[in-house]
């Protein structure tokens, strides 16, 4: 049966992190407190007027929350961050609506996930901050976010991600002091990553993995808090006649897709649609390959996509993305969006929208003209992160084909955006995804050691994934218990 993760397993385990982290000054947040950080204590957000988005202070996890002032330092809380792109930009009517991961420390949102895995270990006794490390294997962000919360929850990090990922990620990393496990490949080689996983339980006691791809603590933090914060900003942008049409997400590690379990239940005839890399069409075709949108892993169905509530498979062209990249950073491509008539405002925040941003933007114009949206339909999706985190690969691009230029940037814009088409997707029907919930079977169950009763279980009961997703309400009853014990908050 599938475990869930809601009684202590070791009280002794469970005393000696309760321990550390007073002597450390640790306090845990709960995922009712990032879902709303209003619920922040007051001495906690005074002291937080004080420290930087990044510092590497316990205190920060009270930032793992889309609501963050958009400021580098002593910003407290708001709405979440957003920009809504306009049809100038997009060429369709329907409203496109992106959230920045750009304002969680780290700059991506994967630091709330990983703190999703992490935290329900420490507070049901199954991980010892004094003995344990936290592996943290990943394409990208997911290991630069674990990392980050292990050394402010005072756990050593062990990073693995593919050799050719970017240089940004390799350096952070070495700065924050992780150990650094580069493993063959790109952003499509995950079973390498995997590899890596079996070799360090095989030959290392002290470490406990964190596979996003398979902990539902990931798509927990999701559900509980970024589908919470969607709803909140379709709220905030919704006029009369205006309905939530679609939430687009790449699929990754299927942890940001299950926010749309959530909206599922608020809008009913949302359209959740899955994002993919044409070059490695995973889900569209049971496809392979390798691609560079960085940040979705691929060739597999991770182990925690409800594929049930997925209705919508698209897959996006690399070589439109990496263009878009070079249109929405560089100088001509930025005075070229602005003679087109794009507010400056918007202009000035494009930087905010990371490689995968992209590709999710354009399978929302994908999903627009497949669906035949109107202004009064709203689509709101993610960037993860931001171009900050890309600036190699926009050095490289402009090294492999030469400065940029207007004429350059009218031609990526007309062809890569306004160009878009709604080939290379699928409306998926009950058999459609149940093929694609059964490719589980040759990751999870053949390479992986899973149970093929438990694959089952996640398709044919109908009760699992609400008690899969309802885990945060009891983990926040052990958070509290647990920073009641240290004393911190007293």
């Amino acid at each position: 049966m599938i475990p869930i993760t809601d009684k202590v397993v070791d009280k002794a385990v469970l005393q000696k992190a309760v321990d550390r982290y007073r002597e450390k000054g640790i306090i845990l947040p709960t995922f009712a407190q990032m879902q709303n950080p209003e619920l922040v204590p007051e001495k906690i957000k005074t002291k937080l007027k004080t420290i930087g988005l990044w510092d590497l202070h316990p205190l920060n996890l009270f930032r793992l929350t889309w609501k963050n002032e958009p400021k580098a330092v002593g910003g407290l809380f708001g709405k979440p961050n957003y920009i809504e792109l306009p049809k100038s930009l997009t060429g369709i009517d329907a409203r496109i609506v992106i959230m920045l991961g750009k304002w969680f420390p780290t700059g991506a949102h994967k630091v709330g996930a990983a703190y999703g895995c992490l935290a329900p270990r420490i507070i049901t006794g199954q991980f010892d901050p004094s003995f344990h490390k936290a592996v943290w294997p990943s394409t990208g962000n997911y290991c630069r976010g674990g990392a980050f919360d292990s050394y402010i929850m005072d756990v050593t990090a062990v990073a693995i991600l593919p050799e050719e990922m970017s240089r940004e990620r390799f350096a952070w990393l070495k700065e924050i002091g992780a150990e650094v496990i580069a493993t063959p490949g790109c952003e499509s080689n995950v079973k390498e990553i995997y590899d890596k996983c079996w070799e360090i339980r095989r030959t290392r006691k002290d470490c406990m993995i964190f596979n996003q791809f398979e902990e539902f603590g990931n798509s927990c933090w999701h559900y509980e808090v970024t589908g919470h914060a969607v709803e909140e900003v379709y709220r905030n942008v919704a006029v009369k006649d205006s309905q939530m049409a679609a939430y687009i997400s790449a699929t990754g590690s299927a942890g940001t897709i299950a926010a749309g379990d959530y909206l599922r239940k608020k809008f009913p005839h949302l359209k959740v649609v899955a994002s993919e890399a044409l070059q490695c069409p995973t889900l569209l075709r049971n496809g392979f390959g390798g691609h560079r949108i960085e940040g979705i892993g691929d060739k597999h169905v991770p182990w925690i996509h409800n594929v049930k509530n997925t209705n919508v498979v698209t897959a996006i062209d690399d070589e439109d993305c990496m263009r878009l990249l070079r249109l929405f950073n560089e100088k001509e491509g930025l005075d070229y969006l602005a003679s087109n008539g794009v507010a400056q405002e918007l202009i000035s925040e494009l930087d905010m929208i990371g490689i995968s941003g992209i590709g999710n933007i354009l399978s929302a114009i994908k999903t627009a003209k497949h669906f035949d949206m109107t202004a009064d339909d709203i689509i709101i999706t993610i960037a993860t992160d931001s171009a900050e985190m890309y600036g190699s690969r926009i050095e490289e691009l402009i090294d492999e084909r030469g400065s940029y230029s207007m004429l350059q940037a009218a031609k990526d814009h007309e062809k890569c955006m306004l160009g878009t088409t709604s080939d290379h997707m699928k409306d998926l029907t009950y058999e459609d995804q149940k093929a694609i919930h059964n490719l589980k079977y040759f990751t999870w169950i053949e390479q992986q050691g899973k149970d093929v009763e438990d694959l089952r279980q996640l398709w044919d009961d109908r009760h699992i994934w609400p008690k899969i997703f309802s885990q945060p309400a009891r983990w926040d009853e052990l958070i509290n218990e647990f920073n009641d014990r240290t004393g911190l908050l007293k």
